[in-house]
């Protein structure tokens, strides 16, 4: 019969060992050490560090593990797995080893990579240090200068005279890596113009083989200093014309920005209040003359002068004023 590991619910994990293949006796003290165990993971961690008691597997048929439920901060759903032993014939056993194993949800850390793998473009900061792998298949060797200048001049030309150079493989990779990169025929920029690179002013090309697919850009409006593809192209392009109706070359453009605003002045808050008093008739009455003019005399003025427009005109509930005396009769 196959014993299970309680602790994981697994069987293709579990000891291979049978109960024929040990006495009852050592069975009954290996399944009894549990206590045992628990005791070690205290005096190992501390009591505070061990949760309930998950279950026995067999290792060997001379050993067992028993496994608790850690409490451990950052490891939630680990185990304790404590591996105890015996002897046929033995009345206790013996603790082996106390390590903390994962359980079967507990959080884990990514299976390692080796540095070199891990490594991705835009890694490197100042100061890092980077060596190439020992069968880089980027590099291969290069030649060392010869003392003729002619031909170390022509050397240099083609790359020769430094330690390694690199390979037509390593070129092919790089290629592949700058066509299919933001320079390239596939990126967003090159996809909203017809212009491409190959025909522009500012495409500076690269030597060797290389120069045929790639050059630099050297316009500082558009991928200045980046290697961009024939086929990669942007709005910048040298042949890109001027927009039409964006005035003559001969005069300053117009620019609102530069003239003086001024405020318009602030309207009258409210209509001019009309007179509250309504005018009056003139309230007095020309006197008839007090005597009648001799024969040769000039008439004479009227005793009282007719009240003048600018007087202030009196309030509409007084009456008209009466005269301060009657007309004189004439005699």
């Amino acid at each position: 019969m196959e014993i299970t590991d309680d602790a994981t619910g697994s069987t293709a994990q579990a000891a291979t060992a049978t109960t024929t293949e040990w006495s009852p006796e050592l069975a009954t003290v290996l399944t009894g050490a549990a206590e045992l165990a628990r005791t070690a993971i205290i005096e190992h961690s501390g009591d505070d560090t061990v949760g309930d008691y998950l279950g026995v597997g067999y290792e060997d048929p001379a050993s067992a593990t028993h496994r608790f439920l850690a409490h451990l901060p950052g490891y939630q759903g680990w185990q304790w797995a404590v591996v105890v032993a015996s002897y046929p014939g033995a009345d206790h056993a013996t603790v082996s080893e106390v390590v903390l194993v994962p359980g079967p949800e507990s959080l884990l850390a990514p299976q390692w990579v080796p540095w070199d793998e891990r490594v991705q473009p835009g890694d490197l900061s100042p100061g890092d240090l980077l060596a190439p792998l020992a069968d880089d298949l980027r590099l291969v060797p290069g030649y060392m200068s010869s003392g003729d200048p002619q031909v170390d001049e022509t050397a240099a030309e083609i790359g020769l005279g430094r330690r390694t150079v690199m390979s037509a493989w390593g070129r092919a990779e790089a290629a592949q890596r700058w066509h299919d990169g933001d320079h390239g025929p596939r990126a967003h920029m090159a996809q909203s113009t017809k212009r491409v690179c190959r025909d522009c002013g500012f495409f500076l090309p690269l030597a060797g083989s290389l120069g045929t697919m790639f050059g630099v850009c050297g316009n500082e409006i558009s991928a200045d200093g980046y290697i961009v593809d024939f086929e990669y192209g942007c709005g910048a392009h040298s042949d890109t014309p001027a927009p039409a109706g964006g005035g003559s070359p001969m005069y300053d453009p117009y620019d609102d920005g530069v003239l003086d605003v001024s405020e318009a002045p602030a309207k009258p808050s409210a209509a001019p209040a009309e007179p509250s008093e309504v005018p009056t008739e003139a309230s007095e009455v020309l006197p008839e003359p007090s005597e009648a003019p001799e024969p040769g005399e000039t008439p004479a003025e009227p005793n009282e002068a007719p009240a003048e427009a600018s007087e202030v005109p009196t309030e509409a509930s007084e009456p008209p004023a009466e005269p301060s005396e009657p007309p004189a009769e004439p005699s």
